[in-house]
């Protein structure tokens, strides 16, 4: 694949982008929110209501259909093995899906500056919120709001760099990473910034998620609030997927211990009392359910937009991408007897396509969408206790969550390491097909993609294994290719 370095200088979308915020108060700011308009700088820190609606605008940026709203967990998914693409629209992923997207890709670019973005809008927040005193802003009140923006860029960061750059596992972050912008960017004087290594990246989102750890609060009081706003238990959670990507199996173990007992029935003691759903199914009809960790959420006047939504691509009406035969739903280790299968799964009018239903919102498709979830704490903990700790804790985490969808399913007594870590794997594959994890989990192992839409393995050192920087960075930013 060519790689392009132009040298002429030209504004970029990134550092040119004014701070916009909501026009809009208390806590159903985070589900409907105005259309933006741009507020001279001199007065967006002259309020409570406006900061607030700053932060407001900062979880609307990242909860973009084209971001965390909907394509980063399409692309992480169509990219693997679990579904057959049925439209050939490159509107809707068909180039990611047949790993034939390149520089020039213009909806990868838009991933990509919708991210930086995101990133710009919290750095230009850290730096003017520094002079706000507490005339205006309580000091906790503005360490929580600190602690919630830095959580999003925390989150921003690892989405790019795991679709953007090699696995910290490759080379413990080694390699050529994406550009680290931790300053405000109003004009085009930053935009000859080199690349940062992984490692580099990595840093940064743990010193992001440690201080917003100690900042934002244990709990907002009602649902809707501490299902949809960065709270201790979702900071501590978002660390567990974090450190294992990072191999780092004593943190997972160490991070998730704050947040699931020590034994079954496994649940948070601090916090939101975060625990397994009775059923799979109450997951993805109760938002605000304990389960789910972090969704972002929302409502008919901020839909993720046109071929973003997660039931456009998956459900009847206009099946993008149906299940694969050859992915985990035709697989043997996925009885019929478990309930993801039997109330998540269907088949097509006709009768010829096997369709995933867990987003069975109808137009404008307004189903949550699920970020982070319990169910992910407790096999990422059971991974790094396979891995680096307890077995007996690593079966015990792996059952738990297979159990409660598959009563009847049994395990070996005793495992071998080996065999268990393949089990807590397969096991990833049934309880989160649709959102998001499964390139991750590859990727963060170093192992190859068996890429349906390429009709092959993808291996570690194809350079089509992550996504190209986009032309539009590479003109805007030469210096990302130094």
């Amino acid at each position: 694949m060519r790689r392009f370095k132009i040298k002429n200088k030209i504004v970029g979308l990134l550092v040119l982008t004014p701070l916009l915020f909501s026009t809009v108060s208390c806590k159903k700011d985070f589900l409907e929110l105005a259309p933006e308009i741009s507020i001279p700088s001199e007065f967006v820190f002259s309020s409570a209501d406006r900061i607030e609606s700053q932060v407001a605008g900062i979880y609307s940026s990242i909860k973009n259909g084209q971001f965390y709203g909907g394509r980063y967990l399409i692309y992480n998914d169509i990219r693997s093995e679990e579904f057959v693409n049925q439209r050939q629209n490159n509107v809707t992923g068909y180039s990611t899906y047949q790993f034939s997207n390149d520089e020039t890709d213009s909806y990868v670019a838009d991933f990509w500056i919708r991210g930086y973005l995101t990133i710009n809008r919290i750095n230009i927040f850290l730096e003017g919120i520094e002079e706000v005193g507490t005339d205006i802003l309580p000091a906790d009140k503005k360490s929580q709001l600190v602690g919630e923006v830095k959580f999003v860029r925390a989150l921003t960061y690892y989405s790019l760099v795991q679709l953007f750059a090699k696995p910290y596992a490759a080379d413990n972050g080694a390699s050529k990473g994406i550009p680290l912008r931790l300053l405000a960017e109003r004009n085009s004087e930053n935009n000859d910034l080199p690349a940062s290594p992984v490692k580099d990246i990595y840093s940064q989102i743990i010193k992001d998620l440690n201080e917003a750890e100690a900042a934002v609060p244990a709990t907002y009081g009602d649902a809707t609030t501490q299902s949809t706003r960065a709270h201790k238990n979702t900071v501590i959670a978002f660390k567990s997927r974090v450190y294992l990507a990072m191999k780092d199996y004593a943190k997972v173990i160490s991070e998730s211990n704050k947040i699931v007992s020590a034994t079954a029935p496994f649940k948070a003691s601090t916090g939101v009392p975060h625990q397994l759903a009775p059923a799979i199914k109450d997951v993805f009809t109760n938002y605000t359910i304990n389960e789910r960790i972090l969704s972002f959420p929302f409502e008919a006047n901020n839909a993720p937009g046109t071929q973003n939504q997660l039931g456009y691509y998956y459900n009847e009406g206009n099946i993008e991408y149906s299940l694969s035969p050859d992915g985990i739903f035709g697989s043997a280790s996925w009885p019929t007897t478990d309930d993801r299968k039997k109330e998540m799964t269907a088949k097509s009018s006709d009768g010829k396509l096997n369709l995933l239903t867990k987003f069975s919102g109808a137009s404008p498709f307004l189903d949550w969408i699920p970020a982070i979830r319990y169910s992910e704490v407790l096999l990422n903990l059971a991974e790094a206790e396979a891995e680096a700790g307890s077995q007996v804790r690593a079966l015990a985490l792996l059952k738990a969550v297979r159990n409660r969808s598959d009563a009847a399913y049994t395990f070996p007594a005793s495992p071998s390491k080996a065999t268990l870590v393949e089990a807590i794997l397969l096991e990833r594959r049934i309880e989160f097909l649709g959102e998001g994890l499964r390139v991750p989990d590859l990727q963060r192992r170093n192992m190859p993609i068996n890429s349906e839409g390429a009709g092959r393995l993808v291996q570690p050192n194809d350079e089509r294994y992550t996504f190209p920087t986009p032309l539009v960075e590479i003109i805007t930013n030469p210096g990302v290719n130094n």
